[in-house]
């Protein structure tokens, strides 16, 4: 009889330890709630993507629950829709002509059309700046031919921007068979030091206004940026809608005395369309009530503004999130 009591308070015990240690397996733990990452595809150092990317990886890994975010210097708009593409990267930065031409499988994208690209905000217009050493003797773009051209990194949408520009004048960069230009494939840190050390003639700066690269070339050597003629830029607007006429104010670089008549396009932030209608609320969120920290970055996100959301998306359509945060704030109906 004792023994079989003892054998009844041995299992009374062992239920009971069980019963607690079940208990302390089931309560949930913070530590236990998954990380979401978030891979932000840039551009060039040089550029203003890369300062603007990771100005907006710091707002939303401080400031989205559950985030954490990291800024990837990139070759820029095409390399960053092939990120996207193969999953590599859950937002990036991309110009509208790029983002078209992966969306739609067209240029460097064809028979590869990426139909879950998704848009969450236009961002600031990026303007075709073609810079030339003062002394080249380049007055025109027409005067190109036969000269040594930066065109942009190789997989960027400078390259591309360069592409739909020089055509016009029936130049040719890409082409082995019928270039009538010689190319230097650079990022814009390397472009400005082969305009220094006349090694370029010429070189194709798109992006933000005023770009830090152009501003170093102009603190070494006298510079000139050249003005596209108002029958060509009529001709790029009405070949390329995603264009539109943009002048760069006289002052803006260095030794630049007058007004600069040229083509600018949208620079958009895209996502995925297999990412969540919470987490690309949250992001968006995240951009729109922190704007002055994203002007710490750079200057031309003042550019960002909410009834300009959908600007310049063209056939791609916004995210889901983005269209539900845009709606709370009024931004869509």
């Amino acid at each position: 009889m004792r023994k079989l009591l003892s054998l009844i308070m041995i299992a009374v015990v062992a239920l009971a330890m069980s019963g607690c240690g079940s208990k302390d397996t089931a309560s949930p733990s913070q530590d236990s709630v998954k990380e979401q990452k978030i891979n932000v595809a840039t551009g060039t150092t040089s550029g203003a993507y890369y300062p603007i990317g990771n100005a907006l990886a710091k707002i939303w890994t401080d400031k989205v629950p559950g985030v954490k975010a990291s800024a990837q210097s990139t070759e820029a708009s095409a390399a960053n829709m092939n990120f996207l593409q193969q999953k590599e990267a859950e937002v990036a930065f991309t110009m509208a002509n790029v983002a078209v031409y992966a969306y739609e499988g067209q240029d460097s994208f064809t028979g590869r059309a990426n139909k879950d690209l998704r848009g969450m905000t236009f961002l600031y217009p990026n303007v075709t700046q073609i810079v030339v050493r003062k002394d080249s003797g380049i007055n025109s773009v027409k005067d190109l031919k036969g000269k040594r051209f930066a065109p942009g990194a190789t997989g960027s949408g400078t390259v591309t921007n360069s592409k739909e520009v020089l055509d016009g004048y029936d130049l040719n960069f890409w082409d082995k068979d019928k270039a009538n230009v010689k190319a230097d494939y650079v990022g814009f840190t390397e472009a400005s030091e082969l305009l220094k050390n006349k090694q370029v003639d010429a070189a194709n700066f798109s992006g933000a206004m005023p770009l830090a690269a152009i501003m170093d070339v102009s603190n070494s050597i006298d510079i000139k940026l050249i003005s596209l003629e108002p029958e060509m830029i009529q001709q790029i607007i009405t070949k390329y809608p995603f264009y539109y006429e943009y002048v760069i104010p006289k002052g803006t670089y260095k030794g630049q005395e007058e007004d600069v008549h040229t083509v600018a396009l949208a620079n958009l932030l895209l996502t995925r369309a297999d990412l969540s209608e919470d987490l690309i609320y949250d992001l968006t969120k995240g951009i729109y009530e922190n704007i002055p920290d994203l002007m710490t970055a750079h200057a031309i996100t003042k550019n960002i503004k909410k009834e300009d959301a959908s600007k310049g998306m063209g056939p791609l359509p916004l995210h889901p999130g983005s269209i539900k945060y845009f709606k709370e704030i009024g931004a869509m109906k």
